[in-house]
């Protein structure tokens, strides 16, 4: 099978297209540098060039709390721009894979959320990203949508970078403990979405790591398996004050009969842990 990646330069991008190689399939992986989806025209010749079976659409806006500020630019990659992609999937016959986020829920709901559970976004990003989800779905019924949580990888900057970053500096993090989800390593979400990548199973999905954890609970198990005595300290959502609101609870649930079922948080954590440089040292 043919697959083309777009915003393949991306933390998700990067490991979609290993993943994706690593399963058989001719990758054609193209960065921001090689195709901007918000140029409609440019996205009809390449994939018209390429002819894809499938497409995973990695492009996005990622920065939750830029997005306050810049709504429109978040609108317009992670919504407009995933129309036009998959408008042009589906004009050669290849089927369009959207990765989504949990930010498309409110976090009211105290329980894990499933694929057919209400929206109601806080903020810009979530916004963009279930605006996205509707143009994508008008625009080719062959469509994969891939809701998924806090994701960290090697390719790009996360949270567990910054965390290890501070720890090196400071002997205390102040962390948010009142923010709950499902921290998911993108080398585990990107097999995922090359196993559906060759599917039939049209629609929503939610795929991210199995358990749950606080954003306070995620820190205290980076600094614990990266050997460091960094003491975190809890903090509410509040006394941190980021520009977005967050879902206080987002953990994901799939009610589908064979969902795809990713490791445990700190499973994917372990791996990123054993694939990274090493931690950096505090100035003497």
């Amino acid at each position: 099978m043919k697959v083309v990646i777009t915003g393949a330069a991306g933390m998700l991008g990067q490991d979609v297209a290993a993943a994706a190689a690593a399963r058989g399939h001719e990758v054609i992986a193209l960065a921001r540098t090689d195709l901007d989806v918000t140029n409609g025209p440019a996205v009809d010749a390449a994939f018209a060039r390429h002819r894809p079976d499938a497409v995973v659409n990695c492009a996005a806006w990622t920065d939750v709390d830029g997005a306050e500020e810049h709504e429109r630019d978040a609108m317009d990659l992670n919504d407009t721009a995933a129309g036009l992609v998959a408008v042009a999937a589906g004009t050669v016959g290849a089927k369009v894979i959207y990765p989504s986020s949990d930010y498309v829920f409110d976090g009211s709901k105290g329980e894990p959320y499933f694929e057919s559970d209400g929206t109601f976004p806080l903020g810009a990003y979530g916004r963009s990203k279930l605006a996205g989800e509707t143009s994508v779905a008008i625009a080719n019924s062959h469509h994969i949508i891939v809701r998924t949580s806090w994701l960290f990888g090697p390719g790009g900057k996360n949270f567990v970078e910054t965390m290890l970053r501070v720890g090196a500096e400071q002997p205390e993090v102040l962390v948010v403990s009142d923010q709950v989800g499902a921290p998911t390593f993108t080398g585990h979400l990107a097999e995922g979405l090359a196993l559906l990548a060759e599917s039939d199973e049209y629609g929503v999905h939610h795929v991210a790591a199995a358990g749950q954890a606080s954003w306070f609970e995620f820190a205290q198990e980076i600094f614990d398996q990266a050997g460091m005595e960094t003491r975190v300290m809890a903090a509410t959502t509040e006394m941190i004050g980021r520009p977005a609101p967050r879902p206080a609870f987002s953990v994901l649930a799939s009610e589908r009969p064979d969902p795809v079922v990713l490791p445990d948080w700190r499973a994917g954590l372990s791996e990123y842990m054993r694939a990274r440089e090493p931690v950096p040292e505090a100035a003497a």
